[in-house]
């Protein structure tokens, strides 16, 4: 996957246009957490997320928290984890994504860096159903190396 202008897989530029465009006003949270879910590359738990610099200065984990359920609500921010677990974010792809693996142990989330199988199923479905515009979110759950050994 390509890169956007400051180095990211995912343009907060883009995020943020896509925003404005399902009604979000752009505000200093709305482009502090999608910046620094750019930056992270990788989904993020709340926790950590609320201690980046950017947005530690502008917003508190009750608005932070909220303001990333607006942005799920929109489907630019993917919540990742078991509910027993901090859940993790991420920037949603238009056109793209990436699948997961996570720790039913520690709750640790990391991309499952393998080709996805189920694009192939995606385009029977559609073939056989008629639905158009299918996307899926693939989440495999076990036991990392840490939690098994």
């Amino acid at each position: 996957m390509d890169r956007c202008k400051h180095g990211h897989f995912v343009c907060a530029d883009t995020v943020l246009a896509r925003a404005k465009e399902g009604g979000l006003r752009r505000t200093r949270a709305l482009e502090a957490v999608v910046e620094a879910l750019a930056e992270a590359g990788t989904p993020i738990p709340l926790n950590e997320l609320e201690k980046k610099p950017s947005v530690a200065g502008v917003c508190d984990r009750t608005t932070l928290f909220r303001l990333l359920n607006r942005l799920g609500e929109h489907g630019l921010v993917r919540r990742l984890g078991l509910h027993k677990r901090a859940a993790y974010f991420t920037l949603a792809m238009p056109g793209g994504h990436h699948d997961y693996l996570i720790c039913r142990e520690c709750g640790s989330v990391e991309i499952l860096e393998v080709e996805c199988p189920v694009q192939e199923l995606e385009k029977e479905v559609a073939k056989v159903s008629g639905y158009t515009d299918l996307y899926h979110e693939l989440e495999i759950y076990g036991l990392c190396p840490n939690c098994h050994g």
